[in-house]
């Protein structure tokens, strides 16, 4: 090779490099950008099903409490209009964090949140019925406080799904 033929190539060459260095500098960056907006999509659901999660866990959480509340009030016939008022909203705002749940969490907590609705409506249905002395065959405050009960596990086996989902180890 001659020397004006290595010369033609070393030109081309850096010709060729200052040419495709814009194209590829920006490409990198498309690409970076790219990255950053999907980690950033990819925290804004995270954070998006922890906050859900922990709106549905309170919400299962106290519409229990109140149901089991409610169920010892009736039994020693204290249970107020007060109270009445508060379960109700309670259950409404169970209901609420359900229906938000249903759209962007996994279907298994779906599934394990179902298991503890079916248990805290029959709850609820109960309660009614004993607080207006409609109560079923064989219903009574003794017997729903011990149907709740199976509400524990569900709450907890709930709990256990939304922390692993939330990457939450022990």
């Amino acid at each position: 090779m001659t020397a004006a033929i290595t010369a033609m190539i070393t030109a081309v060459v850096g010709v060729l490099g200052t040419l495709f260095s814009p194209v590829l500098a920006q490409r990198l960056t498309v690409r970076q950008r790219t990255e950053e907006a999907r980690l950033v999509g990819e925290q804004r659901k995270f954070e998006e099903r922890r906050a859900q999660y922990t709106a549905m866990n309170r919400a299962s959480r106290q519409f229990h409490t109140l149901l089991k509340d409610a169920l010892h009030r009736i039994r020693d016939d204290v249970y107020t209009e007060q109270e009445r008022a508060q379960l109700e909203e309670a259950r409404l705002d169970h209901r609420d964090r359900y229906a938000e749940a249903q759209m962007i969490v996994p279907e298994r907590i779906l599934q394990a949140s179902r298991d503890l609705n079916r248990v805290l409506a029959a709850g609820d249905a109960a309660i009614k019925r004993l607080d207006r002395g409609l109560a079923r065959d064989g219903e009574s405050v003794e017997r729903a406080l011990e149907d709740l009960r199976a509400a524990d596990p569900c709450l907890d086996t709930m709990r256990e799904l939304m922390r692993q989902d939330l990457g939450v180890t022990d």
